[in-house]
C-alpha cells in the first residue's frame, strides 16, 4: 500500500469514527434500539404466508385497498395505493407505494404521502410534469406531480411534488387547488392530457356523477362539465378514469372509454365497475351507444377502484384492487390485508352484432414470467370427470380452447381436493350461454356471510368454441373468457392441502380441443 493510499485509508476511518460518534451523540438510546428492531422486522418480513398471493401485489402488512398514482415515468412502473401504516383494517389512510421494471416483480417502497391536519389522504393520481408547467419545479428539469383527495371535515383536491422519482414529496403551499364546491362526496381525481384541447383534464367522482375540470398548467383548475343519471346507480360512484382507443386497431375509429366504479349495487354484489363508451372533446362526454345497457367491467366480486398507468402512450394497461367492499375487513390473511389484480390491457373491438364493447387481456409481460409446462392435451373427448395425476399446484395458469359436443355444463375445479371436499369451479353453462365460476366450497368462507357464492357472465360460443385462460394463485382466481370479452375475478382462501385439479363435464361430452397448464412462480 502506497503512502497516499495508507493517507486515504486513514482518513476514511477517522471520517467513519466521528460519524458513528456523532450519531451516537445524537440519537437516543430508545431510537437506535427502535430502528434496529425495524430493520430485523424488514428482514424476517415473509412473503411466503399459505394465503399470500405469489404474483400478486400484497404490501409486506397492513392493510391495502385502491391503486393510486399509477405512471410510468424514467423506466419505472410506479403504483401508488391506499395503505394503512398502522394496522390492517381502513384507517389513517396514506400512499403506500411500490416500484417495478417489469409490471411483474413489485419492490415495496417507503410510505408517500400521510395524512396532515387537513385529514387523510384518499385516492388520486400522478402526472409527469417534464416541462415543469406547474412551476413547481426548479429550473427546467420537471418532476411528478400527485393530485389527491384530503378527506377531512370536506373533501377538497389537493397536490404534492417529487423531484426524486415519487420517493420524497412536498405538499403545495396553495393547497387546495380543486376546493369543495358544497359536494359530501368529491373525490379521486384522474388526471390526464388531452391533445386535442391541449389542456389537462382532472376526472372527479361526486355522488352519482363525474365532474370535469380543465387546466393548462396543473395547479389552477376551472369546472367544465359533469356527466350522470344513467348507467348503474346503486351506490355512490367513485375512482373515474377517461382513456380513447381505436375499435380494433383503426385509428380512423376511436372511442373515450369512461370507466367509474360504484359502491354498493354492482353485478356480483357489493362494489364494482362499469364502464360508458362515447365521445371527449376536451370539455363534455357524451355517451354514444347504441342501447342504455350497463357495461360492467367485470363480473367476479373482486376488481374495484381501476386505473390505468400515465405515461404509456402506445397502449392501455390498468389493475384494481382485487377486493369487495363487502366483506374487505374480514379476509382471513395476515399480516397483510389487500392484493392487487394483475395488469391488464384494455382495448377495444365489435362483437358479432357490431357492437363495441371493451377487452381486458393480460399484460404481455406476463407470457415472459411462466414457468414450465405442467400439463398438455389435445383432442381428447371427456365425459364425466377426469383428475390431472399427480398435479398438486397452488399457483398456476391455465389456457384451454373447448366445444361443448352433448355436455350441459364443463370446465375444471381447481384448488381440489375430495378429501377436504374443496373446490372453486370454472365452468360454462351450455344451457344459459355463460360462463361462471362458483367458490361456494371453495375453502374458508364463514368469515362473511356475503362472501359465498356463485358468479356468472353471458358469454357465447365462438364458433362452437371456448376459450378460457385461467390464473390461479393461492387466494385468487381470474377468468378471462373468450379473449377477453368477459372477466371475473374472484377471491378463494383454500387450505394448501387443496391443490388438486380436475376437468370435468356433465350430462355429454366435450373436445378438449386444447389445453396447457404452466405453473407461475413467485414474484417474491
Amino acid at each position: 500500500m502506497s503512502t497516499r493510499q495508507r493517507i486515504t485509508a486513514l482518513t476514511g476511518a477517522v471520517v467513519l469514527i466521528l460519524s458513528l460518534v456523532i450519531y451516537m451523540l445524537t440519537v437516543s438510546p430508545a431510537e437506535q434500539i427502535s430502528e434496529k428492531e425495524e430493520a430485523a422486522e424488514r428482514e424476517e418480513i415473509s412473503y411466503d404466508q399459505s394465503l399470500r398471493p405469489q404474483y400478486h401485489y400484497t404490501p409486506a402488512e397492513n392493510w391495502m385497498n385502491d391503486p393510486n398514482g399509477m405512471v410510468y415515468y424514467e423506466g419505472e412502473y410506479h403504483l401508488f395505493y391506499q395503505y394503512n401504516p398502522d394496522g390492517d383494517q381502513f384507517g389513517n389512510m396514506s400512499w403506500g407505494h411500490a416500484v417495478s421494471e417489469d409490471l411483474v416483480h413489485w419492490e415495496e417502497q417507503e410510505v408517500a404521502l400521510t395524512p396532515d391536519e387537513h385529514g387523510m389522504i384518499f385516492s388520486g393520481s400522478i402526472m409527469a410534469d417534464k416541462e415543469n408547467k406547474s412551476g413547481l419545479f426548479p429550473g427546467e428539469e420537471g418532476g411528478l406531480i400527485a393530485f389527491y383527495t384530503s378527506a377531512g371535515n370536506v373533501q377538497d383536491q389537493r397536490i404534492a411534488y417529487s423531484t426524486d422519482s415519487g420517493r420524497t414529496w412536498k405538499k403545495h403551499e396553495g393547497n387546495p387547488v380543486v376546493p369543495n364546491p358544497g359536494i359530501e362526496d368529491f373525490r379521486d381525481p384522474k388526471v390526464i392530457w388531452h391533445e386535442q384541447s391541449g389542456k389537462y383534464i382532472m376526472l372527479l367522482a361526486a355522488g352519482k356523477k363525474v365532474m370535469f375540470y380543465g387546466s393548462e398548467n396543473l395547479v389552477d383548475w376551472e369546472y367544465l362539465s359533469e356527466f350522470g343519471d344513467t348507467g348503474a346507480q346503486g351506490g355512490v360512484w367513485e375512482t373515474p378514469e377517461l382513456f380513447e382507443l381505436p375499435v380494433d386497431g383503426d385509428e380512423e375509429d376511436t372511442r373515450w372509454v369512461l370507466q367509474v366504479d360504484m359502491n354498493p349495487g354492482s353485478i356480483a354484489g357489493g362494489s364494482g365497475g362499469q364502464y360508458f363508451l362515447g365521445d371527449f372533446d376536451g370539455a363534455v362526454f357524451t355517451r354514444q351507444e347504441k342501447s342504455n345497457d350497463i357495461n360492467w367491467v367485470d363480473y367476479g366480486t373482486d376488481f374495484y377502484a381501476a386505473q390505468a398507468f400515465n405515461g404509456m402512450d402506445d397502449r392501455v394497461v390498468w389493475m384494481a384492487w382485487m377486493s369487495n367492499w363487502t366483506y374487505a375487513s374480514s379476509l382471513p390473511t395476515d399480516p397483510w390485508r389487500g392484493a392487487m389484480s394483475l395488469p391488464r390491457e384494455v382495448t377495444l373491438q365489435k362483437d358479432n352484432n357490431g357492437e363495441v364493447q371493451l377487452i381486458q387481456q393480460p399484460a404481455d409481460e406476463l407470457k415472459d414470467h411462466r414457468g414450465e409446462l405442467l400439463y398438455e392435451a389435445a383432442g381428447i373427448e371427456l365425459e364425466g370427470s377426469e383428475t390431472i395425476d399427480g398435479f398438486e399446484e397452488e399457483t398456476y395458469e391455465i389456457t384451454a380452447e373447448m366445444e361443448p359436443g352433448s355436455s350441459g355444463e364443463f370446465g375444471f375445479r381447481i384448488r381440489y381436493s375430495p378429501d377436504m371436499q374443496e373446490e372453486t369451479i370454472v365452468g360454462y353453462d351450455t344451457k344459459n350461454d355463460v360462463v361462471f365460476t362458483d367458490r361456494l366450497n371453495s375453502g374458508k368462507t364463514d368469515f362473511h356471510d356475503s362472501f359465498a357464492g356463485v358468479y356468472r357472465a353471458p358469454s357465447r360460443l365462438e364458433d362452437g368454441t371456448v376459450k378460457l385462460h385461467i390464473f390461479v394463485d393461492r387466494s385468487s382466481v381470474e377468468v378471462f373468457a373468450n379473449d377477453g370479452q368477459q372477466v371475473l375475478t374472484t377471491r378463494i382462501f383454500p387450505f394448501p392441502e387443496s391443490s388438486g385439479l380436475e376437468i370435468y363435464s356433465k350430462e355429454g361430452d366435450v373436445n378438449i380441443k386444447s389445453l396447457q397448464i404452466y405453473d407461475r412462480p413467485s414474484a417474491w
